[in-house]
């Protein structure tokens, strides 16, 4: 699956946003084995926004980041321990806005199968794994309505373990799974993307 994925990331020219609202950059680490996992977070239920979600380790674009991929990797450090060297960038994901109006670029990293992940426990409740293969299954939880800017798409929601897989995490996903892996799980484009 790994090589699939840098095969395909290789040439895939992800969809970018033209404004200059406020940045902000995700990780979506996979794990190098025969079948690789996706490094995913619960936030804390106590923070202020996204409380109790699951997300990819990520946030803010700070101006001392010398670029997004930065971000991502300096974000994921603080978060769940991943060290800025053990992450191999493979690629990036199309950009999306987050329904607080940030432009949120994903990068896509390999990481070692037996890296050692610690939740921040200011930021998190939890830091998981879960293997590419149940979402290529897509034994979906149910499908989610999404509106946003008056235009309506429909995302896959997934549970494992107890946590719900859904919004844009989901997406992210889907185009993930997509785009590396012929998937071939419907999604139409999300709102934003229409309006480009």
């Amino acid at each position: 699956m790994i090589k699939n994925l840098r095969q395909k990331l290789a040439d895939y020219q992800p969809r970018r946003f033209t404004t200059d609202r406020p940045q902000a950059s995700v990780l979506v680490a996979l794990t190098d084995e025969a079948d690789p996992t996706v490094i995913l977070t619960q936030r804390s239920s106590r923070l202020s926004t996204h409380q109790g979600e699951v997300v990819f380790p990520g946030g803010k674009h700070d101006l001392t980041d010398a670029d997004l991929v930065t971000t991502a990797l300096r974000e994921a450090h603080e978060e769940v321990a991943i060290h800025p060297n053990e992450v191999e960038i493979i690629g990036s994901l199309g950009q999306l806005m987050s329904k607080h109006q940030l432009q949120v670029t994903p990068w896509v990293g390999i990481v070692r199968p037996d890296i050692d992940l610690k939740a921040n426990p200011g930021e998190l409740d939890a830091v998981f794994r879960v293997p590419l293969s149940f979402f290529m299954e897509d034994r979906r939880l149910r499908t989610d309505e999404i509106h946003f800017r008056g235009k309506t798409t429909y995302v896959p929601a997934w549970q494992y373990d107890g946590f719900i897989i859904w919004g844009l995490t989901a997406y992210l996903m889907v185009e993930l799974l997509n785009v590396g892996l012929d998937a071939g799980i419907p999604m139409k484009p999300r709102p934003e993307h229409l309006q480009q």
